[in-house]
């Protein structure tokens, strides 16, 4: 698994979640002409054995013309509307010493008073359709995950089970060498039982550092085109279950020749289909579409466009992210 980008609590994943779990300062002191000075103080954070009661934003704190507060609260909503004990104000959109980019800062609290309030930031590009967080830019905007939906929709083309239908996708972005991505199966399995109207996808992303993941990937390819959807997942299953043997050249080629018998097809005929350009070229297809979208590690979900890392998470945030999105998209579950 490599490094995934800023993420909130738990899942890791809430767009600029991370942020939140990070003690920031307000404002940095600042001696440039267009960035306002720092307050005397931070707001000061209650104890926490109540709901949080921020304070009053200060009307000169926003000073930028860009995002508007409407559009960071639409922002913020489609990202952590999913949690309802989670609360939050915008605190300040400010000029920065860059035309055209905005400096957000957003007090976070949790409903049940359990955590101490935090600060979060986050520079807004001129675009109005990205922020940049940490060292990574994210989409942006009141339906931030519309436009990777659509990228989705139209490319991901692996294996599916469940519904035909799109208006509600998961796509799973796994690697056969990455261990985590053997852990998230069980999860897996147990949304398509939850999620009999979604369309779930498994979209090959092996990484540089897994030695056999392409090569388990191309075989993945040959599966499905010679036996569909239904042969590729019971393949997939077998080569989870197996990974260990992946370790090394020969063990791979023992892992994946069983587990096409196990799919019920011929294990010289998929190998022969598994070094031709065309299945190749189809896993490197599948890699491309996942930097496209600014996937950076393995498993990644996209529900609809929205990114949840699953490694490690726990089926019912996971279940809650989804169930929430699916409201917002309007699509049956």
């Amino acid at each position: 698994m490599i490094r995934p980008f800023a993420r909130f609590s738990s899942v890791r994943f809430a767009v600029i979640g991370a942020l939140v779990a990070l003690s920031l300062p307000l404002f940095q002191a600042s001696a440039q002409q267009d960035a306002p000075a720092a307050p005397a103080q931070e707001p000061s954070a209650p104890t926490p054995t109540a709901a949080p009661a921020f304070p009053k934003p200060d009307p000169a704190n926003f000073t930028a013309n860009s995002p508007s507060k409407e559009v960071v609260n639409a922002f913020l909503q489609a990202s952590w509307g999913y949690d309802d004990t989670r609360a939050w104000e915008v605190w300040a959109i400010l000029k920065t010493q860059v035309e055209g980019i905005s400096k957000v800062v957003v007090l976070v609290g949790d409903k049940s008073g359990k955590q101490k309030p935090s600060v979060a930031q986050f520079y807004a590009l001129p675009d109005g359709k990205h922020i940049f967080v940490g060292e990574d830019i994210i989409p942006f905007g009141e339906h931030p995950y519309a436009e990777a939906r659509a990228v989705a929709q139209q490319r991901a083309s692996g294996p599916f089970r469940g519904s035909a239908s799109k208006d509600l996708e998961l796509v799973e972005f796994a690697d056969f060498q990455c261990p985590h991505c053997k852990d998230a199966q069980a999860n897996m399995e147990k949304l398509a039982v939850d999620f009999p109207k979604a369309r779930i996808v498994f979209q090959n992303y092996p990484l540089p550092q897994h030695p056999e993941a392409a090569h388990a990937a191309a075989y993945g390819v040959c599966v499905t085109k010679e036996g569909g959807s239904t042969a590729f997942f019971t393949f997939a299953a077998a080569v989870f279950e197996g990974q260990d043997g992946l370790a090394t050249p020969d063990g791979a080629t023992l892992t994946l020749n069983s587990a096409v018998t196990k799919a019920g097809l011929d294990p010289a005929k998929v190998a022969a289909c598994a070094s031709t350009p065309a299945a190749t070229g189809a896993v490197e297809e599948g890699v491309k579409l996942a930097k496209d979208l600014n996937i950076n590690q393995t498993p990644t979900l996209l529900v609809n466009g929205r990114q949840i890392s699953i490694g490690g998470v726990a089926y019912d945030t996971i279940k809650q992210m989804i169930e929430y999105q699916a409201k917002q998209d309007g699509a049956a579950q």
